[in-house]
């Protein structure tokens, strides 16, 4: 008689819902960052006009906002956080498909406006999937089931970043982004089959008192000096590879290499080092301590920033270059995702997980937001090889933090 191990069983079957939820949490974050620019740099605009275009995320850094109505309201289809992600990726089908039937120089108030929907309802869907699986892992498997997550999460990029650009030297834009927006099916079908998680239930029937009462609770357990410490931490540590990958795409085009070379070698470059990051942070992760792999990962990701320095002053880099820098920078990227994200976990409270857990990822949204909307300005006055230097620097006042936040004894 076969005995089939039902703990086991669970656990794969949890690493499985969290690698399918993390692929449709990355779609369309990597149409924004990855297809888009690429489009807009085609189109003739200005890398600072590209760079501007990111303030229309920000629904990613206020999305703490609304996340209590998604705690407190339900969708009156398949579940309270089932329900969110249903709506949310239907949503992200439609805007992403008529994305490629506008000219984004010509019909800018439309190229907006969807854009800016399209982050919204990706915001919305990661309150949800970010609930939803903190209330499906228990605190053993965080570490694994975040890992799982953000590989699938970064593997996403395969389809705007990779397939879409080698698309886009085939045919036409706007047959483009219906074939990528198809590949938001794979969440769509998953929520579907998965099940709803029994979450704690919040007996406040004020609706003022529910939005206020998640961050209330954070504050009451880190304490106001403290807790404000934490998030300043949280929006400075990966500061530095988020201005340095923020203007990646017309980077390598304007280093002289096709889509369809960003298509294939840089996408697969920051795929498989990205991937063996989050492993290799899971691993180590499980030998030393949360806070000690804060401290080596941050350093690695603030070093290989340089990479990026050296490749900008190569008079004529090659693709062998060019897959080695985007290989040491994103295997710092997928290591130091991992250790804050688990940090992020750590720090937040089942009950109001998807408040205070967006609240997190909100913060570390704000230089991706705001700050990056600036790197388009700083590398037309100062040229990319100083404009490196300046985001290697941008890592410093994070790493310090962690003497606070994170000691390295404790």
């Amino acid at each position: 008689m076969i005995h089939i191990d039902t703990n086991k069983l669970n656990f794969y079957k949890k690493m499985l819902i969290a690698t399918l939820l993390g692929i449709s949490s990355g779609m369309p974050y990597f149409v924004f960052y990855n297809t888009l620019p690429a489009l807009f740099r085609e189109s003739g605009m200005q890398l600072s006009t590209i760079a501007a275009f990111g303030l229309v995320s920000i629904p990613y850094t206020l999305k703490f906002l609304w996340a209590p109505l998604l705690e407190r309201y339900t969708i009156p289809i398949f579940g309270h956080r089932r329900g969110w992600m249903f709506l949310t990726q239907v949503s992200l089908i439609i805007i992403i498909s008529i994305l490629g039937l506008f000219n984004p120089v010509t019909h800018i108030p439309i190229f907006v406006l969807l854009s800016f929907l399209m982050i919204l309802f990706s915001a919305t869907q990661d309150i949800v999937i970010d609930g939803y699986r903190r209330e499906l892992l228990d605190d053993n498997e965080l570490g694994s089931g975040n890992a799982w997550f953000v590989n699938a999460w970064r593997s996403s990029t395969l389809i705007p970043g990779s397939l879409g650009l080698i698309l886009a030297d085939q045919i036409e834009w706007k047959y483009v982004f219906p074939i990528i927006a198809s590949f938001m099916l794979i969440g769509l079908v998953t929520t579907i089959l998965i099940k709803e998680n029994t979450q704690p239930k919040i007996n406040n029937n004020h609706l003022i008192k529910s939005i206020i009462e998640p961050y209330k609770e954070y504050f009451a357990r880190f304490e106001i000096r403290h807790g404000i410490l934490l998030l300043i931490f949280l929006m400075l540590y990966k500061l530095g590879d988020s201005m340095a990958t923020a203007l990646s795409t017309p980077f390598y085009l304007d280093l002289g290499f096709s889509k369809t070379v960003l298509g294939t070698v840089a996408k697969g470059a920051a795929l498989w080092s990205s991937v063996a990051g989050a492993f290799i942070a899971g691993f180590v992760m499980r030998k030393i301590s949360l806070n000690k792999s804060l401290w080596v990962f941050g350093l690695f990701q603030m070093i290989t920033i340089l990479g990026f320095a050296w490749l900008s002053s190569v008079e004529l880099p090659n693709k062998t270059q060019l897959f080695m820098v985007i290989s040491l920078e994103y295997l710092g990227v997928g290591m130091g995702t991992v250790a804050v994200i688990s940090f992020m976990f750590k720090m937040s409270s089942k009950a109001f997980a998807a408040s205070q857990i967006a609240l997190f990822t909100a913060i570390t949204a704000i230089p991706r937001t705001f700050i990056n909307a600036t790197t388009g300005y700083i590398i037309e006055k100062v040229g990319y090889t100083d404009f490196f230097l300046i985001c290697t620097a941008a890592a410093i006042p994070g790493m310090l933090l962690l003497l606070y936040v994170a000691p390295w004894k404790e």
